[in-house]
This record gives structure tokens, sequence and C-alpha cells, in this order.
């Protein structure tokens, strides 16, 4: 229903421009509202969820949703495939900003308005809007840890104590930074409809725009600053949002997975721009630090803007881009990756195993996080989420090899800017071209990787345990 309902925003935007997409939108909405309100009427009684209920609703909810997303698009035309509106919807919710649209610019407003939408929705995980809907009660704890990431256990964010009242504030918060890029832009005189759609993009780190070349198409540099900067808070942990309004300065200050945001940040940023000055591919040092900046965090923050074509940068610029994939952003961000939570204990992981084995064999050393010492098992939790992440882009890569038979630097890039929701990747898939020629089988094993690194892996995966279907 809440599907439904908000292809009513993309139906004004069909009305003002009149490009004929108005009817596929409105027959849409109306059989998606079909679908959910007899659903509705049957649930209208609270039902109690358990565990297993809220990640059988996490995964293929997603499924289902993305599905009948896809349904404007095919009716209008724009998308005859179910495969392909299925795979640019995923992509749109679980913003990833991988398209297989060769030609984004001829396809009408109003679709082009819904693509965007979908990373609104996406952006602060689709299914955490709907605990707004739901009693309160354990049903929404329930689907909201299926869809949160394993980052969010590890730092304990739970910063109210009724999941109702975090979402209102968390999603309050995500529209008002949505709602503020919109009017910077508007000012530097980007039309409102564009606005709209690169907010909606970057307040979600996702990437999708209305432009063929996407930001690169105006070669603004207030508008490139601006989108910078708010990727840069997209990528942040939301609950020092919370913290910021509240005064509690204190606590930002002791967030050890911030200050690493922040280092590794200024480490890449530096070392792109230094690099592409010294190569001297765009003239003067501030023009480097624009173009080098702005790709460092759109590829970290896994958003999938692009400015320039980055392949054809120095080989070392792109290297640090390649690395900047495997990096992500906060946890409880909007972002995907592995995130910098994971590489921070694991640093310290390989930091005290050493100390312990070859210094200090008697001491006790823990890894702590914020000041606090952490728990062994979310230690565990850490390092073995990285060697999946690193088993399934390998995996992935050999895949795509033999079922499509490219090269090896599209393959595996094509399931790294999918699995970390990137979008745009090198080769094939690079910023100057799209997904549209990978195959069907391809796409949907690309679409899963989309949903997959979306629900950051278990979620996804433990229902492929055969335990997870016996009562």
């Amino acid at each position: 229903m809440v599907t439904g309902g908000s292809m009513g925003l993309p139906v004004i935007s069909s009305l003002y421009y009149k490009e004929g997409d108005l009817l596929s939108i409105l027959i849409s909405g109306i059989i998606t509202l079909a679908m959910g309100l007899p659903l509705a009427w049957y649930f209208r009684k609270e039902h109690e969820l358990n565990i297993k209920d809220g990640f059988f609703i996490a995964v293929f909810g997603w499924v289902l949703i993305s599905a009948l997303s896809g349904l404007p698009f095919m009716i209008y035309g724009a998308i005859p495939s179910f495969t392909d509106a299925f795979f640019e919807m995923m992509s749109g919710y679980t913003t990833s900003g991988a398209t297989i649209l060769t030609d984004i610019e001829v396809v009408p407003h109003g679709l082009l308005f819904w693509r965007s939408q979908t990373h609104l929705l996406g952006g602060m995980g689709f299914l955490t809007l709907t605990v707004i809907f739901l009693p309160h009660g354990m049903g929404g704890v329930r689907i909201f840890r299926a869809e949160s990431s394993p980052g969010q256990v590890i730092t304990k964010e739970r910063f109210m104590p009724r999941n109702r009242d975090a979402m209102i504030w968390l999603w309050g918060i995500y529209l008002t930074l949505n709602l503020l890029e919109t009017l910077l832009l508007r000012l530097g005189g980007m039309s409102i409809f564009d606005s709209l759609c690169h907010s909606f993009g970057t307040v979600s780190t996702s990437g999708y725009s209305p432009k063929n070349a996407s930001i690169g198409h105006y070669n603004n540099a207030y508008f490139d600053w601006i989108i910078t900067l708010f990727m840069f808070l997209g990528g942040m942990t939301f609950l020092l949002f919370y913290q910021m309004l509240k005064g509690d300065w204190q606590s930002i200050k002791e967030n050890t997975e911030f200050r690493w945001y922040v280092g590794v940040l200024l480490f890449f940023c530096g070392m792109v721009t230094w690099i592409l000055w010294k190569e001297n591919t765009y003239g003067g040092l501030l023009d480097s630090m624009r173009y080098g900046t702005f790709q460092v965090m759109s590829i970290l923050t896994t958003t999938g803007f692009t400015t320039a074509d980055y392949e054809k940068w120095p080989q070392a610029a792109q290297m640090f881009l390649w690395v900047s994939c495997f990096i992500g952003a906060c946890a409880g961000s909007t972002t995907s990756g592995i995130k910098i939570v994971h590489y921070v204990i694991i640093c310290k992981y390989m930091y005290a195993s050493v100390k312990k084995t070859f210094l200090q064999p008697m001491s006790v050393v823990t890894v702590r996080l914020n000041n606090r010492p952490t728990d062994p098992l979310i230690v565990d939790l850490a390092i073995c989420y990285f060697i999946v992440n690193i088993f399934m882009v390998l995996g992935g890569g050999c895949f795509m090899v033999l079922s499509d038979d490219m090269d090896y630097v599209t393959a595996m890039s094509s399931v790294i800017a999918t699995l970390m929701n990137i979008g745009p990747g090198f080769g094939g898939v690079g910023p100057s071209e799209n997904y549209a020629h990978i195959s069907d089988v391809g796409k949907w094993f690309l679409s899963w990787n989309m949903l997959v690194g979306r629900l950051e892996m278990f979620s996804v995966l433990v229902v492929f345990y055969p335990a997870f279907w016996k009562k």
C-alpha cells in the first residue's frame, strides 16, 4: 500500500510534463494498491511476528516490491523486458544506481521521477518505513533487525526505546537532508525536477541521475561540491545527527567509526587529488581536488554519481578508486559496502593479536569501540562478514565470466559494483557504459547480489539454510 500510494508523486510530474506516461503510472498504482488492500484487510488484526517471519519478509518483501515497481516502465514500454525492469527497480531500491538504460533522457519525466523516488524509499531501508505503520510490539523490531546491518548490531545503535519513534526520527532527519540539498541545488540554478532527483540519489547514496552524463552533464563546480557534501553526510551514522540535535557533542567526539571515516576520506581524496595534479590531468590543483574528491566520495559512500570518465585517469588514481569500492562508509547510514566499523574492529583485532602473541603474552588485550570493550562474538561477526564479502566477490566474478563470457575486469567489477551497491564500475560497466549488454541470467544474478549487499549478507543467506524452513 505504501508503494502504490507513493506513485502519486510521479503522477504529479506526469501531469506537469504531459509526455504520455500518466496512464501507465496510474494503472501500476491501482494494481499495487489492489494487491495491498486485501492483505491489509486479512491481516487487520495484530499478528505477532517471530524472527523467522522477519527474515522472510525482509528478503521476499524487497523482491515483491521491486517486481511491482517495474510495472510503470513495462506498461509504458520504456523498459519492456520484465528482467530489465526488475533489475532497474532492484537497483533503485537497494540504492545501487546500476542501470540498463542506454539513453536516460528520452524516458518521460514521470517515469524518471519514479525511478529516482525508489532511492528515496530504499535509502533508509524500505522496511523501516513500514515499521512506522505497524503496531507497537516485537513484529516491527524483528523486521527492522532483519533489514539492519551487522554494523548496527556491532555499534548497538538503538537510540530510542520504541522502534516506531526511532523510525520517525530517522525519517525526519533523512527527509530534512533531502529538502536542504534540493534547496541548495535550486539556488545554484538547477531545475526543481533535477534538484529533487539528484537529492534523492545523494542523501540515500544511490546514484540515479536523470541525465546520461550524470552530474558531469552540468560541468558546474557549485553542484559538484554541494553533492560531495551531502554524500559525506549520507555516509555518516544517522545516530550522530540525533546526538547533534540533542547537543551531545561528546558522543560524536568519542565515536571511533566517525573518526576513521573522516581519516580514510582525507587520505583517499588527498592521494587521488595529488595524482591528478601531478599528472596534470585537469591542469590545476583546485580542479584536481574537485574531480578527485567527488569521485572518491561517490565510490567510498557507494553513491555512484560521476563527473568524469575516471577510466581515462592515471592508473594510480584508478587503483585508489578500486580500493575505495571495498570500504563503504559508516554503519547506520544509508550506504552499503563492507563498512568502516568492520575494518576498525579487524585492524584493532590484528594489533591486539600481534601484541599478545609476540610482545606481551601475559597481557589481556581487548578491542575497544567508542571507549568501550567489544564483545568477542562481535569481533567474530566482523571477521566473518568481511570473509563472506570477499568469497562472494571471487565466486561471483567466476560466475559472471562463465555465464556471460566477458572479460575478467568487467566480470569482477560488475559483482563488486552490485554487491557493494555502488552502480558504475570498471571495464564494460564503467562510468561511460551500463548493464544493458549483460545476459538475463547475469542480470538476475547481479540483482540477487544487490539484494544481498543491501540487506548486509546474513539476512539473505540465512534463508538458504534448511533449518530455517523447519518448525
